[in-house]
């Protein structure tokens, strides 16, 4: 541990890996306004933030998550801490108010429906997580500033509420027309629910077409994935990429043809807007997308993409789309004229900065 001045930020986390693309979006944008950060999580420190002092080490179980939960909050000595995870809200709360620190909440996903798109936690065996996901959005509400990244989630109320939408961090993105051959792309985590198994046979039935998974899968699905991609219709075609910090995973984008988000319609899902879609759309890459109610409103407005209902739908797609390149042509000119229009210059991050540099000078 350095013994240098107190961060001005500790992000502190025992469910993300430190790659993840919505910490290094709030990590460049507090480092824009000048202050140091530093971020506890999971992985290898060089997949995170440049320029933040990073500590990573592996996931490891259930009681090792759960010893890390108790003893983060007190290991960083930072001016303000910010939790990323519901299970850290009650102990990080403790430990800021015993220290008179500042606290931020960042409420990113709605858990309570996360934990019913999860087999584990449903039944008494899911019963101490869905206690603790509801004791926590409580204390969230109670943190010096509580983040969610849309309006719908909770808490709806209160001591300082900030929405951070997960709109595209424009200098991680890779701007490029498609070249070579037919090829797809998915940047993301990877699991059955979120169409990992409907993108991979929508790319079996176009054989001209390759696909780039990049992104974490799901341990639950790895091995049926393995099997899946190496079958002869398949072999060379699907690349697993695994987890990439943000900026490296859009590079592994460029010169694609069109990006894939299949979703499916769980309860997790239904209201949410993956931030994928805005990333395809300002990347200029055509969005292949099931018909989830706001991604469809996005895509329409937009014109940058096709709506399916199936898996056959998809496929036929992109067979489509490589016997015509035309049409792609002109829903990617769609894609980035609605993009330009429509996503803002000044992210909500930088707003997420501004809030923190509020709490640091009062």
């Amino acid at each position: 541990m350095s013994r240098g001045p107190a961060p001005d930020v500790g992000i502190i986390t025992t469910g993300h890996d430190v790659a993840d693309a919505r910490l290094h979006k709030i990590t460049a944008a507090l480092q824009h306004r000048d202050l140091s950060v530093e971020l506890w999580g999971l992985g290898e420190p060089e997949g995170g933030p440049a320029g933040a002092v990073v500590h990573a080490g592996p996931r490891g179980n259930l009681v090792q998550r759960l010893a890390r939960t108790a003893v983060l909050p007190w290991r960083t000595k930072a001016k303000v801490v910010m939790t990323v995870d519901p299970d850290m809200i009650p102990v990080t709360r403790l430990v800021t108010t015993l220290r008179r620190r500042k606290m931020v909440a960042d409420v990113h996903e709605d858990y309570t429906r996360l934990l019913a798109d999860r087999a584990w936690a449903k039944g008494p065996a899911g019963l101490p997580a869905r206690m603790i996901v509801r004791a926590s959005s409580k204390l969230a509400a109670g943190a010096d500033l509580t983040v969610v990244a849309d309006s719908h989630l909770a808490p709806h109320e209160a001591k300082q509420r900030l929405v951070v939408q997960n709109f595209p961090y424009l200098p991680f993105l890779a701007l490029t027309p498609p070249t070579g051959a037919p090829r797809a792309v998915y940047v993301g985590d990877l699991r059955a629910s979120r169409g990992l198994f409907d993108m991979v046979e929508t790319v079996a039935a176009a054989p001209e077409w390759s696909l780039d998974l990049v992104g974490p899968v799901a341990p639950s699905d790895r091995d049926e994935l393995e099997v899946r991609i190496n079958r002869a219709d398949l072999a060379g075609r699907v690349r697993l990429h695994g987890r990439q910090p943000p900026a490296d995973a859009w590079q592994l984008t460029q010169g694609a043809w069109a990006s894939l988000a299949m979703l499916q319609p769980t309860p997790a899902f239904v209201e949410a807007m993956p931030s994928k879609i805005y990333e395809y759309l300002a990347s200029g890459l055509p969005v292949l997308s099931t018909r989830l109610p706001r991604q469809t409103r996005v895509i329409e407005e937009s014109g940058g993409g096709v709506l399916v209902d199936s898996v056959a739908e998809a496929s036929e797609t992109l067979r489509r789309w490589s016997a015509d390149p035309g049409e792609l042509e002109k829903l990617r000119d769609h894609a980035l004229r609605w993009a330009a229009a429509n996503l803002p210059a000044t992210t909500p991050y930088d707003d997420l900065a501004d809030a923190i540099v509020n709490l640091l000078k009062a």
